[in-house]
């Protein structure tokens, strides 16, 4: 009986730790099966947060490109608006040039008459500076049939000339030249104040006249003019300061 118990119980060992062992083998495969899904699990992860940061940066991306589409829109309106502001200029351009060339066909021959019209004004004028005056009108009928100079040039020009001759009205100015006295030339200073008073005086101071515009000649002075004249003069050449003076004036001048 001791014999068979004592089998029985080793039996029973043996049967115990083979079924330990099986248990071990099992929980190791077990451990192993669950590393390996936590070592799966994280490189999965580690994917997932690639994929997110992926994600996030394309998203940063896509608000940064709207940003730019939205100030792409603003820009491409505002270009559109000055565009549309160029076209309509353009279009005034056109419709400009077009009345340009009428205007310039019709103001050639209105320069042609202000020079004539001045050319007859300086003849018929008050005589001083007659070089200088007719040069000046000569100048202007040359330039008005040159086809180097642009219209607006010549038309500059003229009106230029006009002025010219408008502030001989309102200033006074004095100039040295030659004078035909009793048939003989000499050497004069002319004073003149606006158109109303043109006169001349020798250098030695004993001869005087005064432009008469209605006889078209010059007239003697009484020689009680002459300190008035040499203070004009003075005045006139900025020698002396501007002050009241006493003067011939012609009855019918040019003004």
């Amino acid at each position: 009986m001791k014999c068979a118990t004592a089998i029985t119980f080793s039996a029973v060992v043996s049967t115990a730790i083979t079924i330990t062992t099986v248990q071990a083998q099992d929980l190791k495969e077990v451990v192993a099966a669950s590393k390996e899904i936590n070592n799966s699990a994280n490189q999965s992860q580690q994917k997932i947060n690639k994929i997110d940061e992926q994600i996030q940066s394309k998203l940063q991306k896509f608000k940064v490109v709207n940003k730019e589409v939205d100030g792409l829109n603003v820009y491409n309106k505002q270009m559109q608006a000055q565009l549309d502001n160029q076209l309509e200029e353009l279009s005034n351009l056109a419709v400009s040039m077009e009345q340009v060339s009428i205007i310039e066909r019709q103001i050639s021959p209105l320069m042609a008459r202000m020079i004539d019209t001045l050319t007859t004004f300086v003849s018929l004028d008050v005589p001083f500076l007659p070089e200088e005056r007719s040069k000046r009108v000569t100048g202007l009928q040359s330039m008005l049939e040159r086809a180097d100079v642009a219209v607006s040039e010549k038309f500059r020009r003229v009106l230029e000339a006009y002025q010219v001759e408008v502030e001989y009205g309102r200033t006074i100015e004095a100039y040295s030249g030659l004078q035909m006295i009793d048939g003989q030339e000499r050497d004069v200073d002319f004073l003149r104040i606006g158109r109303v008073s043109f006169i001349y005086q020798t250098r030695d101071g004993q001869q005087m006249g005064m432009w008469d515009q209605a006889s078209k000649s010059w007239q003697p002075l009484d020689a009680g003019f002459r300190s008035d004249i040499n203070k004009g003069l003075r005045i006139a050449r900025k020698q002396l300061a501007p002050d009241l003076i006493t003067v011939p004036v012609a009855q019918n001048s040019a003004e």
